[in-house]
């Protein structure tokens, strides 16, 4: 039972980190170091992973109208603005295809390190100060999807490539690049989210394949409790954001990042010595 509440803990930690643009792996590493699963490595990595399952749920539950590109109410027709939203993915996913996902794990290899993590999550703080700055007194060129051109997409997409450095954060790499190029907080979060639906389902997918499917039931039981709480929380996190920007500017969540940073290299030193 213990075990499960563990999991429905980093549930709890995936679905606030997940969307909002502070890094999930950041406070992984830390509540990692204060919760330990009793499982293998090889089931803690691929767990690490398929739990954002629950969080991806969350996108398509909340935008299904904005996502799914048929409508069947009164006169059934094909959305055409849904269907071009989904090629955008599509462009934005080939660089993760052709550049993230050969590399991802000799990265994680190299980087996955507090210390890694901690400068990310301080460049990446300070960066979000800087662009919000920038951007008080500009107006935004891309203000809905439909706007959003297939090159820019490709664009967002390189900068979610930077994202499999640890510590970076998938939505924080995609929105600060989404803003550099001209798009609006709001389209910035929703296009992170829909790229997210199909690059989180296919890493989760190729964790469990890896992994294999002799699940022990406890296995199970860790896996769906971790999912079902990252679900409900990701719902909370997600409403949370789209209302938050709507007033606001990403500030916030860069001195976040830049205390948080601080703490991790703060904590790791001091245990180090310890």
């Amino acid at each position: 039972m213990i075990e499960i509440i563990k999991s429905i803990l980093f549930g709890i930690i995936e679905g606030i980190t997940e969307w909002l643009p502070i890094s999930s792996t950041g406070h992984m590493i830390l509540a990692e170091e204060f919760i330990k699963l009793n499982v293998s490595q090889e089931f803690w990595n691929m767990f690490l992973v398929v739990i954002q399952l629950g969080a991806i749920l969350a996108v398509v539950v909340l935008f299904w109208n904005k996502i799914f590109p048929f409508s069947i109410k009164e006169k059934p027709h094909i959305k055409k603005d849904v269907w071009s939203m989904w090629f955008k993915v599509l462009v934005a996913i080939i660089p993760t295809i052709l550049i993230g996902l050969p590399f991802n794990e000799k990265v994680e290899e190299l980087f996955y390190n507090p210390f890694t993590v901690a400068v990310m999550l301080i460049l990446y703080g300070v960066l979000f100060i800087v662009i919000e700055n920038r951007n008080r007194k500009r107006n935004f060129l891309v203000n809905d999807i439909p706007e959003l051109t297939y090159k820019t997409a490709f664009l967002i997409g390189l900068f979610q490539v930077l994202s499999i450095i640890p510590g970076t954060s998938r939505s924080g790499s995609t929105i600060i690049g989404a803003m550099l190029l001209g798009c609006s907080r709001f389209v910035a979060a929703e296009f992170t989210f829909f790229l997210a639906i199909p690059v989180m389902f296919g890493a989760s997918l190729l964790k469990v394949v890896q992994f294999g499917f002799a699940f022990q039931p406890m296995e199970i039981a860790i896996l769906i409790a971790g999912m079902v709480s990252a679900f409900v929380v990701s719902v909370i996190a997600i409403k949370f954001l789209m209302g938050y920007i709507k007033k606001h500017d990403f500030k916030v969540f860069g001195w976040y990042r830049i205390v948080l940073g601080i703490i991790v290299i703060a904590y790791f030193a001091v245990k180090a010595f310890v």
